[in-house]
């Protein structure tokens, strides 16, 4: 009789380690394009975010990227010295920090529009097989408690 006593200590076994992995692989396709635009990976899910919006809270786009403010808060002072975005209080409650576009960081839309096609050049799945795992990261995500 085979001892299974260890089972759930294999990586094999492990949800996290291909997530991991795929996650890391993944990012580190992005590398080139975004070095050409002077970004993180972070710091272009966070551009993303403000192109679409214009202007959002900090907290709320923690909340959209699933990042800590200790994480965000360098991300954002970066963007912010570059040029690509301001931060400043909410007239309305100034307990709120806003995170906003300039006009730079407009025009570096422009700019990456590209990284998306060049991206689906280097990650080989079906329309179909994408569009599956993306939906099950999100349910992943949405299943997943909050922190307390």
């Amino acid at each position: 009789m085979e001892d299974h006593t260890y089972d759930a200590l294999l990586l094999e076994n492990q949800l996290c380690f291909p997530l991991y992995a795929a996650s890391r692989e993944v990012i580190k396709r992005y590398r080139p394009y975004l070095d050409e635009l002077d970004l993180t990976y972070t710091q272009y899910v966070a551009m993303m975010v403000l192109w679409a919006e214009e202007q959002i809270s900090v907290k709320e786009l923690g909340q959209r990227l699933y990042l800590d403010s200790g994480t965000l808060t360098p991300v954002l002072k970066n963007l912010e010295s570059k040029g690509y975005i301001t931060r400043h209080r909410s007239h309305e409650d100034e307990r709120v920090l806003l995170a906003g576009l300039t006009e730079e960081g407009r025009a570096l839309r422009d700019r990456a529009i590209e990284v998306p096609r060049q991206m689906a050049g280097c990650i080989h799945l079906e329309p179909a097989d994408a569009g599956q795992l993306y939906a099950l990261l999100y349910k992943l995500l949405g299943s997943i408690e909050p922190e307390a």
